[in-house]
């Protein structure tokens, strides 16, 4: 029953054909987990959390310069980033280069990504 309060408010963030979301998404309920799942190609995401998850883990982490959106960004697109600032104000134009999913736990950013060693030691 503790376990149920501690983890009633845990958010993931993300989109859902994305495979790595699909993959945290299975992890999660198949431990038991529930959370909300929230869109953010669908409904945006705001500069203000951005930033949160910018100083969580780095705007250079949250920002996914291994995808597809990344790499089909204009050069002067990819050049202009250079810092939090400029990252994010990119990453609220194209909600596709954060990097994903993102988990959080009663309102702080925790995980970023998949990785199941990582869930398996915050979340367990």
């Amino acid at each position: 029953m503790i376990i149920n309060f501690i983890f009633a408010d845990m958010i993931i963030y993300g989109i859902p054909n994305c495979n790595t979301v699909k993959k945290a998404r299975t992890w999660l309920a198949e431990n038991k987990f529930n959370p909300e799942f929230r869109d953010f190609k669908k409904n945006g995401i705001t500069a203000e959390k951005l930033n949160e998850w910018c100083d969580t883990f780095g705007w250079e982490k949250v920002l996914n310069r291994k995808g597809t959106t990344w790499k089909k960004l204009s050069k002067e697109q990819q050049d202009g980033v250079s810092d939090q600032e400029s990252a994010v104000q990119l990453l609220l134009q194209y909600t596709s280069a954060i990097k994903r999913p993102v988990v959080e736990l009663n309102q702080k950013a925790l995980l970023i990504g998949f990785d199941e060693g990582s869930y398996e030691t915050l979340l367990k």
